[in-house]
């Protein structure tokens, strides 16, 4: 039996600044049965180093998500005309216990995984993409990904621990999850660890794309590329907020001066339309740090433009 699909609740029926906060004012739903894509929140900020705060980054991009409307007037994407979609709310983990939280959180995306549905994770902290990657690598087999940060996340450990959100893509090698040659990060910078901390990701063969390089430049011919390289092959988008400049999203753990625009995260992702996109995550946002709401409101933007680049998606 065929069910109409689900509509974000319009700004006619109940005023942007009433009704409850799902991301987009979607329809709440208790599993990902049923759907083709689904918005879920992690919060998680245990693995942070500096300034924690992700923990209250979901319910902040949904609070800032209830402006948007269904249709994209940029890429004429009409997501909700052709994808199941709702909102599946948030990933119960155990805030005392970050190794405890992370099992947590992969038995979710199994779930998530094991119905076919598409994850777009509201973050929490990096942490958070190991799990997630070990869930889609159960269906998938080996993934490519792209990475948008201001850092690698590739150290092996922090502190002596190993699982931190500046590892989880060191773990993610180690475990077999990735198809290294289809692994693009961009918009590293900044100060390091060690001189050569981006170094290791070349030399596991990702293509790294630093910031300076992305300078007063558009990035339309850096994502065909990117398109080329990855082909057919089931890719993850994973997003750290701090991979754009401070200026425009200050609301996070471990900002960066001289970072990617608004208008090049655009670009980067409307670039991934016609990949086998399996999952995205926007991570890292901190509202304590994020006094005018415009750093989860960029992000609730960019999580609605991953939907709108999902496999299946109609245009008008």
């Amino acid at each position: 039996m065929h069910h109409p699909f689900n509509r974000p609740l319009g700004g006619d029926e109940m005023p942007r600044f009433g009704g409850i906060a799902t991301m987009m004012r979607l329809p709440l739903a208790h599993s990902a049965e049923g759907l083709d894509a689904c918005f879920v929140g992690v919060p998680l900020d245990l693995g942070t180093s500096n300034r924690s705060g992700a923990r209250f980054g979901p319910r902040q991009i949904r609070t800032e998500s209830v402006l948007l409307r269904p249709y994209n007037m940029a890429t004429r994407a009409a997501p909700f005309d052709s994808l199941q979609v709702a909102d599946i709310g948030d990933v119960a983990i155990n805030p005392y216990d970050l190794k405890d939280s992370i099992r947590l959180i992969e038995q979710a995306y199994d779930d998530i995984v094991a119905h076919g549905c598409r994850p777009i994770t509201l973050g929490g902290d990096h942490t958070i993409a190991w799990p997630i990657l070990r869930a889609l690598h159960k269906r998938y087999g080996k993934v490519a990904v792209v990475h948008v940060d201001a850092h690698a996340d590739v150290n092996d450990t922090m502190s002596g621990e190993k699982i931190a959100h500046g590892t989880p893509f060191r773990r993610a090698v180690e475990d077999g999850l990735l198809d290294c040659a289809k692994v693009t990060q961009i918009g590293l910078r900044g100060t390091g660890y060690h001189a050569e901390d981006f170094d290791w990701c070349r030399q596991q063969g990702f293509t790294v794309v630093q910031a300076e390089s992305c300078w007063n430049r558009s990035l339309v011919a850096l994502m065909d590329a990117v398109r080329m390289r990855v082909g057919d092959t089931p890719v993850y988008l994973s997003f750290d907020i701090d991979g754009l400049d401070p200026a425009f999203a200050p609301g996070t753990g471990t900002p960066e001066i001289g970072g990617l625009t608004v208008h090049q995260a655009l670009q980067i992702i409307r670039g991934m339309k016609g990949l086998n996109i399996v999952g995205a995550d926007m991570v890292e946002v901190s509202p304590p740090y994020d006094q005018a709401g415009t750093t989860a409101l960029v992000a609730a933007n960019l999580a609605f433009e991953m939907l709108c680049v999902m496999p299946g998606v109609h245009y008008r």
